[in-house]
């Protein structure tokens, strides 16, 4: 089964980056002609690379999705920077790891901060994770989105849902009526908010008993274990499950835009991290530190600032997210009132505001031996 992006785990690497790796001289001196990205799916869809390549005429532009933030960056650990221009991971993996272990280069800051006045407000300050400490321009920000949990609005009413968060899953009417998404990574924040814990702080002592029950108590509960988010969506619309734990605007976009917009993505309106119990991932497109650098890095990642392409990044791969570059009228022109709805346009500017910055999991070792003990339970 295809691994989904959203799982962020230790997936086995690919091998067609160390493919690439081995090319031979001539083909590794031709830099300025060719350009290669690791990336989470999207941007290596034909609607965004062959435009490029047709303002390119002759330039190898190649493109390998990943399955989890940590295996891309392992590549360039083994190596790999040799191979790849630009890389495209979620928001805490460019300051945390990539910036300071040098795997990645500074961006041109008079080319790329005119960009973020044009994008939308919760990115136009411009977006501090964007920043190394010292100020260097480290990536630019581009899909994002809310990523909590999903019902069936026919069944749990959005207000009812956004008011109970993560409580809905512990309520014993609802044991045998919900589904878990496992995507191990984002289950397993997702228990810590369940439990009032910040899963981006250590988890220790007491608080890992209350895990462990947590964990124990929403598996306990579930009538429908998948990570295929098409069969999850579906048994929502068939009426086999009223909410699954979860997801979020990625995994519910592609049921809204068939017309299913029963089909919600939820955020609590409250939760135990600073009042908030959302959690948002957004993705930075950021320059590999590549000893042959290529010119076309930077040219490609101001071709996916257009309007045009912004739109193809945006709707890619059959799952669909709302993009930073949103705040310019020029892109927004390109979504009709459908597109918008599937993304839950409507609601983004709130659940945002309820959400906390996707990070690394502070204890994952700890609680994911819990986690995995409790999924086989």
């Amino acid at each position: 089964m295809k691994l989904t992006r959203r799982e962020f785990n230790l997936g086995l690497a690919g091998t067609s980056g160390l493919a690439l790796l081995g090319a031979s001289g001539p083909a590794r001196a031709a830099r300025n002609n060719e350009m290669n990205i690791l990336c989470w799916e999207g941007y290596n869809t034909d609607e965004v690379l062959q435009p490029f390549r047709q303002a390119h005429p002759g330039a190898s532009v190649k493109a390998e999705s990943g399955t989890s933030d940590p295996d891309m960056i392992n590549k360039l650990r083994a190596g790999e920077v040799n191979v790849w221009d630009l890389i495209n991971l979620n928001q805490p993996w460019a300051r945390g790891q990539l910036y300071p272990e040098k795997l990645i280069k500074p961006l041109n800051k008079d080319r790329f901060m005119p960009y973020f006045e044009k994008m939308s407000p919760d990115f136009a300050a411009p977006y501090p994770l964007a920043f190394a400490d010292n100020g260097d321009l480290i990536g630019m920000p581009q899909r994002y989105g809310p990523f909590s949990f999903v019902v069936n609005t026919d069944k749990i009413s959005r207000e009812m849902a956004e008011d109970q968060g993560w409580n809905l899953f512990l309520d014993p009417a609802m044991k045998g009526r919900y589904g878990v998404l496992t995507y191990d990574n984002w289950n397993i924040i997702h228990m810590c908010l369940t439990g009032g814990l910040d899963p981006f702080k250590p988890v220790e002592g007491a608080d890992l008993d209350t895990f462990r029950a947590t964990a124990d108590a929403i598996f306990g509960g579930a009538k429908l274990l998948t990570d295929d988010l098409v069969a999850m969506n579906l048994a929502l619309i068939n009426g086999e499950i009223d909410a699954y734990f979860t997801g979020g605007t990625y995994t519910a976009s592609p049921a809204r835009y068939d017309g299913a917009t029963n089909v919600r993505g939820i955020t609590p309106n409250s939760g135990p991290v600073d009042g908030k119990g959302g959690v948002v991932w957004i993705e930075l497109t950021s320059a590999v530190n590549n000893p042959n650098p290529s010119d076309l890095a930077e040219e490609f990642l101001e071709f996916v600032q257009t309007p045009d392409i912004c739109k193809a990044v945006a709707f890619a791969e059959g799952t669909y997210n709302p993009i930073s570059q949103m705040g310019n009228e020029e892109v927004m022109a390109k979504f009709d009132s459908d597109e918008l709805d599937a993304i839950q346009w409507d609601s983004l500017g709130e659940e945002m505001s309820r959400s906390l910055d996707y990070q690394v999991v502070a204890s994952y070792d700890k609680l994911n031996e819990l986690y995995n003990a409790a999924k086989r339970g």
